[in-house]
């Protein structure tokens, strides 16, 4: 049931009810579905901001995972960029200088790739920026491990050389301690026994009994494997890398011409052959064909006292044996 309304008409001292047109009433009904309409639209327009399509949830997430492994994985290139880093420092300035090798030079490990923009494909994507950046990050840090990798083989391959270096270079007496009676003579101006006068004398003589086993003191291959009018029965052995050891005086050679031997190997025995005053060996040692003093080249099977005692036996000036 409609409310009826009435105004107070001051004329008549008395209320009247208030007619309203069939117009007026359309009017405001009119007015009232548009304000309730206009407001609905307006409410939906603020509400839809907050209401999102399950597609759009569904890609918002994948966003929202993208961003978190993209996180996950520029973490992971700059730990393996430090390791890597790390890794650059020890070959430069630990196993290069240890195999006396030339460090990789800073511009050749960081060199970048130059030319045409390389990230072109990958622009007018709503994450470009963020694509591009770690596809360079990954570029530079593979340039850099195939940098390291072959510096490594590299490192590899000194090392092998190192070894054979190592086990060529004369280190040991070719005459056992335990055969020696003495140290005869050491290098430096001897008294020659047979021709009486004061020469230079390029090796060390080891007095031992005519058959004393005499052993190569270092790899190499024999050269020379003969008899001289000086030397007597005489071997020589190239080691490679400058080294050259001389055998003199043997009283029988073992070893052969051209023949491949390792330190310790038997290449003959002492004896008394050639310009010689008694049984000996009498040992040299060239490095680039200029003779060195054989007691630098014991280290290999002499003790600290060992050493002492014989630099000492051979600073004493006397007659050589040779």
């Amino acid at each position: 049931m409609a409310k009826v309304k009435y105004y107070y008409d001051p004329d008549t001292l008395s209320y009247r009810k208030i007619k309203v047109r069939k117009r007026d009433k359309f009017k405001n009904t009119i007015i009232g579905l548009l304000s309730v309409l206009l407001t609905a639209f307006f409410g939906f327009i603020v509400f839809s901001q907050f209401l999102t399509s399950p597609k759009e949830r569904t890609q918002k997430r994948e966003l929202e995972n993208l961003k978190l492994h993209y996180e996950l994985l520029s973490k992971r290139l700059q730990e393996s960029s430090e390791i890597l880093a790390d890794l650059q420092e020890r070959d430069n300035y630990i196993y290069r200088t240890y195999f006396e090798a030339n460090p990789i030079p800073e511009e050749q490990r960081k060199a970048g790739f130059g030319g045409v923009n390389r990230y072109k494909n990958l622009e007018g994507f709503d994450n470009s920026g963020m694509i591009k950046n770690v596809t360079k990050n990954l570029d530079i840090l593979s340039k850099q491990m195939v940098v390291q990798s072959k510096s490594l083989d590299e490192i590899v391959e000194l090392a092998k050389e190192k070894e054979k270096m190592l086990a060529s270079i004369p280190a040991i007496q070719p005459v056992k301690n335990e055969d020696l009676k003495r140290m005869a003579s050491g290098f430096g101006m001897r008294l020659h026994p047979i021709l009486k006068s004061w020469r230079m004398h390029n090796g060390m003589d080891f007095t031992s009994p005519t058959g004393t086993p005499i052993f190569a003191s270092g790899n190499g291959e024999v050269t020379i494997a003969t008899r001289s009018s000086t030397f007597g029965n005489v071997v020589y052995i190239d080691h490679g890398y400058g080294y050259e050891t001389i055998y003199a005086h043997m009283s029988k050679i073992v070893a052969k011409k051209r023949q491949k031997v390792k330190r310790g190997d038997l290449i003959g025995y002492v004896g008394n052959t050639g310009r010689s005053a008694a049984p000996h060996l009498h040992y040299e040692v060239h490095k680039n064909k200029r003779p060195l003093n054989p007691i630098y080249y014991y280290y290999g099977d002499l003790t600290p006292e060992e050493f002492l005692a014989m630099q000492k036996a051979s600073q004493q000036l006397g007659q050589s044996y040779d």
